[in-house]
């Protein structure tokens, strides 16, 4: 049976590249805009969950934001939009989700965390607290949601070939990062796209409640 998709952030980057390697799978995808739901406001998700007529069998939160600030300039508004789109907004997400995963006994999840959210550095308070938390809430659930057969991961890619990243980073910033890291390149959203595609489908059988780092070896060093 066709399997259904929710892929939240799909129209870029990693989330667009997860949400063409699904359809080359045979996934039916569901790509919401931000018109459709935006996850700064809580009653827009849960007005885009109760429009769902058929059952969420994977569930990808992919959706996030990065905004440098240092502690002295971090603006409430900063900290409150942080985590509502990287933590708050997935959590309530899988919570409307997750009843119809639980009655079914079956469901895929997959969080798209950062590497940021297991090592860090200047300017990333929020964006680091979040994503630490989304892991934590990824490992939580994942025993909560096990006797379901409901498996949950976080993957946690490093340096990524994306427009935030070339936002975030001067081009010779990024030509610095690559130096630095073992593979001496980027990761592309395709090989992102490619494990995440294989943790949601049912060739992944025992692999839940994980952190998966996709960063060349970046945080070895």
């Amino acid at each position: 049976m066709k399997k259904t998709a929710l892929i939240t952030g799909a129209s870029r980057g990693i989330g667009l590249a997860i949400s063409e390697r699904f359809r080359r799978a045979g996934v039916k995808v569901l790509a919401p805009t931000r018109k459709e739901m935006d996850l700064l406001l809580n009653e827009s998700i849960d007005e885009y969950l109760l429009t769902l007529k058929a059952p969420v069998d994977i569930l990808i939160n992919n959706a996030g934001i990065n905004i440098l600030a240092g502690i002295a300039e971090l603006s409430d508004g900063v900290m409150q939009d942080t985590m509502q789109t990287n933590l708050l907004a997935p959590l309530r997400i899988v919570r409307g989700i997750a009843k119809g995963m639980i009655k079914r006994k079956y469901g895929r999840i997959i969080n798209i965390s950062s590497i940021w959210g297991e090592i860090t550095k200047p300017k990333r308070v929020t964006y680091s607290m979040s994503k630490a938390a989304l892991n934590a809430m990824t490992r939580t659930l994942a025993v909560e949601l096990a006797p379901y057969n409901i498996l949950i991961n976080s993957v946690a890619p490093g340096y990524v070939n994306t427009e935030l990243t070339r936002k975030n980073n001067s081009v010779k910033e990024i030509s610095a990062i690559k130096s630095g890291i073992p593979l001496k390149r980027l990761a592309e959203p395709e090989e992102i796209a490619e494990f995440v595609e294989f943790l949601a489908s049912n060739r992944n059988t025992y692999i839940t409640g994980q952190v998966i780092i996709i960063d060349g070896g970046f945080i070895c060093l």
